[in-house]
């Protein structure tokens, strides 16, 4: 039998997946990669348990929880339990201090015919290594920003490199006004998780200077850390500079083309167009203020006028008579005043093919 681990390095390094027997409302507020919410308890269970806790004590609570799984409900969560186990040997399982509830599934599973090793400390211990190892790992790197204006291609440049962390991969948001893509994005734990993952990758392969993409504060709804995020204020920055024509095609790839493919994938041709039309729509209104009146008005109308006509016959390049007017008359006045208050930082500038040999001159 493989016994109980604490080392949460080489059980996140190595991928292995995990078990997790935590109620799904505890899932759903964070969780690790490689995990998978087969609870113990439902989330009804847990709060009877947890009313019986405060109530009578832990004994009662225990004799409750008995009561409340067992029989058929038991023999199906052990089933399932077994199943995850026996499909994947290498394995752990965890609660959220790893201490009572791991215990009974780990004897269920014993009792069942199979021993499986749990992770010491539970889901608390694991995070609480994960929150350290972020401030360590940041402490110990050097960090280059990839800054340009918008469209300029530094998504593109990150994807070149390998000394990198791609931010906007793992909050899965593209990081601007129009950036959501048709799925949600990560709850903030698990973006802080898989993160920290991610520095952690690197430091074992002994890489500490490391590319990431300019961001602000919130990509998406998702925060940086602050040790990243001020880590990232004194940066050197790499400045990408594209014309208008090439960052205006860009912008209708991604926001157009590949968004309104997303759509359509996960809803279909006409309810995907339909929900895709509507993201657009949403995301420009969401500028209005800083656009004005006047301006919105006539770049929604060009919106509105290049989605009846990508509806109609599937072309898009009519979307550039709104792409292109909004980057030259609201994005790029935005991003060259912040440029000039970064400008001392700035180390190199060329198009995408020099910046990305740049990088690759100094090994990125």
């Amino acid at each position: 039998m493989r016994e109980d681990s604490e080392d949460f390095k080489s059980i996140l390094l190595g991928n292995l997946p995990l078990l997790d027997v935590r109620a799904p409302v505890e899932f759903e507020q964070g969780a690790f990669p490689n995990a998978v919410n087969i609870p113990l308890m439902n989330d009804e269970e847990r709060q009877q348990v947890g009313l019986r806790y405060k109530q009578a004590g832990q004994d009662h609570a225990i004799k409750l929880g008995h009561q409340l799984v067992t029989g058929a409900t038991k023999d199906e969560r052990v089933a399932q339990w077994l199943a995850f186990a026996r499909s994947n040997p290498t394995g752990y399982l965890y609660c959220f201090r790893g201490g009572l509830r791991s215990r009974i599934s780990q004897q269920w599973l014993k009792e069942a015919g199979l021993d499986y090793p749990r992770i010491i400390g539970g889901y608390k211990a694991l995070r609480g290594f994960l929150i350290e190892s972020l401030q360590q790992t940041v402490a110990s790197s050097h960090f280059t920003l990839v800054a340009g204006l918008t469209g300029s291609g530094k998504t593109q440049i990150i994807h070149a490199l390998s000394a990198v962390v791609d931010l906007e991969k793992l909050a899965h948001h593209r990081g601007s006004s129009f950036g959501k893509h048709a799925t949600e994005q990560p709850v903030q734990i698990n973006f802080d998780n898989n993160l920290s993952i991610a520095l952690l990758r690197l430091s074992a392969q002994g890489v500490t200077r490391i590319a990431v993409e300019d961001e602000s504060r919130l990509i998406g709804k998702c925060a940086l850390p602050i040790p990243m995020r001020d880590a990232m204020s004194a940066s050197a920055l790499v400045w990408v500079a594209e014309s208008i024509d090439a960052r205006t095609g860009r912008i209708l790839h991604d926001y157009v083309e590949d968004l309104g493919a997303q759509f359509v994938r996960l809803l279909g041709a006409e309810h995907g167009f339909e929900a895709f039309s509507v993201r657009l729509l949403e995301s420009l209104k969401n500028l209005y203020k800083r656009l004005g009146g006047e301006r919105h008005t006539r770049l929604e109308s060009a919106m509105k006028d290049a989605l009846r006509i990508q509806h109609a016959t599937g072309e898009i390049d009519a979307h550039r008579l709104w792409i292109k007017p909004l980057l030259t008359e609201y994005y790029d006045p935005m991003y060259v005043h912040q440029r000039e208050s970064k400008s001392s930082r700035i180390i190199f500038e060329g198009d995408l093919n020099e910046v990305i040999e740049h990088f690759k001159r100094l090994g990125y």
